[in-house]
This record gives structure tokens, sequence and C-alpha cells, in this order.
């Protein structure tokens, strides 16, 4: 479904960087643990963390312990807010990789959906040009399906039709 708040998109974004490597089952199952851990998502505040509050933060068996991730959160919360600042929102920045309308896929099957696309490679590159982590072109195109920003649902399922209700704008891919 597309998402506009842009505490979620940090959500989202934190989530699919904490899922590389791992199942969504097991982040799904931690979601609640990192919404305490990173207080609800709030860019600003997670931005402030200390390194003795991210070493508090290795020690939680909620969240995924890498340090590398949970550093590159506190990282990305800097880099999050100096995008709202230059763009207005994070909403407006990522909306724009898809012209502000989701893109519509017509996959039949599972197997169809790619794992990347151009569209997540240049979000990938930008990304990472601003000095985000864990924000390679896989992790950013199953960002870009969580919030909408493509409509990946098979045909068949009851969301793709849905969707595209919600979405009068959106381009077929």
């Amino acid at each position: 479904m597309p998402v506009h708040d842009d505490r979620v998109l940090f959500e989202f974004l934190t989530l699919e960087g904490a899922q590389a490597g791992l199942s969504w089952e097991t982040i799904l199952k931690k979601r609640d643990a990192y919404r305490d851990a990173f207080v609800n998502f709030d860019p600003a505040k997670v931005a402030r963390f200390t390194p003795a509050r991210v070493e508090r933060l290795l020690q939680n068996p909620g969240i995924v312990r890498n340090r590398l991730k949970v550093e590159s959160t506190v990282r990305n919360a800097k880099a999050f807010l100096a995008v709202q600042k230059e763009f207005g929102s994070f909403d407006a920045y990522v909306w724009d990789f898809v012209g502000g309308a989701p893109l519509v896929g017509r996959w039949r099957a599972l197997g169809e959906i790619p794992a990347r696309t151009a569209e997540s490679d240049t979000l990938s590159r930008d990304l990472l040009r601003r000095g985000f982590k864990f924000v390679g072109s896989t992790i950013c195109y199953a960002f870009m399906q969580a919030v909408g920003l493509v409509n990946d649902h098979t045909t068949d399922c009851f969301r793709y039709a849905r969707v595209g209700r919600l979405t009068p704008g959106s381009t077929q891919t």
C-alpha cells in the first residue's frame, strides 16, 4: 500500500536493512522490539543516539545485534534528516524516483517479480551518495515494494486491483 508518512518510511528503510541476509519473518517477529529500541522510528531521536546507546542496543536480544546494522540505523537517521531538510520530506524525495505514482507490475506468478529494477538501482546509488548504508538495490526494491512505490502484487491477488484503485496515476511496467 502506498505510504506517505516519513516516520513509516524510515521504519521500513530500517527494517529492510536489518532484514539483509535474514528472513522477513525474523524481522516481523522483532518489529515491536525494533520500535522500542529505535524510539518508534523517530529519525530525529535516533540521529542523536550515542555510542553508549549503540552498545546497549547490541545487548538487546529483541533486535538483530549486528553492529554494522545498528550503527547504520543511526547514520541513516542523520542522512534521512538531511534529505528531509533538502526536499521538505523524505516522502517527496523517494516518490520522485517513481514519478509520484506507483509503478505497477503485471506479474502472474511470484517467480516473475524481479529482485531489483533500474529504479531501485537509481534509488540505491542516490541513497549511498547521501551517506546511507544497507541500501543496496535489492534492499531498495524490497523497500519500494513495502511502501507501495511499486505494486508487485500478482494480478490474481486481491490487493492488486485494490492498490490500483488507490493510485490512479500509476504507471504500468
